[in-house]
């Protein structure tokens, strides 16, 4: 078996779920129907609706797909799924940056998401694809995130930078720049606070880290991703949402595809954040993070042409 098909093979079984909400019974309307309809768009509504997708999409996703159905005078309720998987696939399928080295990457989300896993995960992945890399510890708050991220660093094989519990964080940043510059690290990996009932100083803390970078590693690319909990659903959404007001989002993380039937919620914070989805977990294994691919995304969502 290719590697190509191992993923896609991994991701299907990942997205068992949401594929038994989603494809399952978009294949049941289509065998079930002999004739295109307004019941028929309505039923496709309602199925995109149940997977998380959102009202608002949902209505815009089958609105197209009827404009197409009637421009083509399309009879065939087979090509409807075909045209749908192609809607889908252009709400989710945006472009991503390339990766330029050295980089540091702001690992943001909520508490109770995988933060501090998505960035052990992130470690590994990237150490495999031959790249040094080094982990900060800059959530500080949260009780035992250092020692957590601490688990990921060994089981990476990666330094790690800490402070004390309650340090502060740009402090800490500011140690592991010096020491990512020193080795010539291609990547430092940064873990954040996510207290996000207290929006200002959260807001402040992100600021900070920026500046601390921007005046100590300015030859540095730098990222943010959201790492978000895919089983929250459209509160979910939320979140991405809250975040993005003050973090420079420039990517997404959704982990937990494989606990949920919402899989929906891909293309929503695609359509609303108009940022890529980087990565998507879909296992508790060290190497289940994988990268995005949004047309095997869709196929393992919708099963495949």
């Amino acid at each position: 078996m290719s590697e190509n098909k191992s993923f896609f093979q991994r991701l299907k079984d990942g997205l068992f779920k949401s594929r038994a909400n989603v494809a399952d019974k978009v294949d049941e309307l289509v065998e079930n129907t002999r004739r295109i309809d307004d019941d028929f768009y309505e039923e496709l509504v309602d199925i995109l609706v149940l997977s998380d997708v959102g009202g608002k999409l949902s209505d815009t996703i089958v609105n197209n797909v009827r404009k197409r159905v009637n421009d083509e005078r399309v009879k065939e309720a087979k090509r409807v799924k075909e045209f749908l998987k192609e809607e889908l696939l252009k709400i989710i399928d945006l472009p991503k940056p390339d990766l330029r080295w050295p980089m540091v990457q702001l690992i943001v989300g909520v508490n109770g998401v995988g933060k501090t896993t998505t960035v052990g995960k992130l470690a590994v992945r990237f150490t495999n694809l031959g790249r040094t890399v080094m982990m900060c510890a800059a959530d500080t708050f949260r009780a035992a995130a250092s020692q957590q991220l601490s688990i990921w660093a060994d089981r990476a094989n990666v330094p790690i930078i800490k402070h004390a519990e309650g340090a502060d964080p740009a402090a800490v940043l500011f140690d592991a720049i010096q020491a990512a510059k020193s080795k010539k690290a291609d990547l430092l990996l940064v873990d954040t606070a996510g207290r996000l009932h207290n929006k200002k100083n959260l807001m402040d803390e992100m600021n900070k880290l920026r500046r601390v970078i921007d005046r100590e590693y300015p030859e540095a690319e730098v990222r943010s991703l959201m790492v978000l909990d895919a089983t929250t659903g459209q509160n979910g959404l939320v979140q991405a949402q809250a975040f993005s007001e003050f973090a420079n989002i420039n990517g997404v993380v959704l982990t937990k595809m494989d606990g949920t039937a919402k899989g929906g919620i891909a293309f929503a914070i695609s359509q609303e954040l108009k940022v890529p989805i980087m990565y998507v977990g879909v296992g508790e294994g060290i190497d289940d993070l994988q990268a995005f691919n949004a047309k095997e995304f869709v196929d393992a969502l919708l099963g495949e042409d």
